[in-house]
């Protein structure tokens, strides 16, 4: 079971990479950690 659980973790994390090299989905991750760091940000007094 450790080599098919291995397998199928090895195969969503190339499909996860091959789609953050798109272009199109670039945009969306630069979006999605802006947003994190200004929530995150947000919460913290300076």
């Amino acid at each position: 079971m450790g080599i098919f659980k291995k397998a199928g973790a090895l195969g969503i994390a190339k499909l996860v990479y091959d789609q953050a090299r798109k272009p199109e989905n670039q945009a969306r991750l630069r979006q999605a950690v802006d947003q994190v760091k200004a929530r995150r940000d947000r919460g913290r007094p300076r």
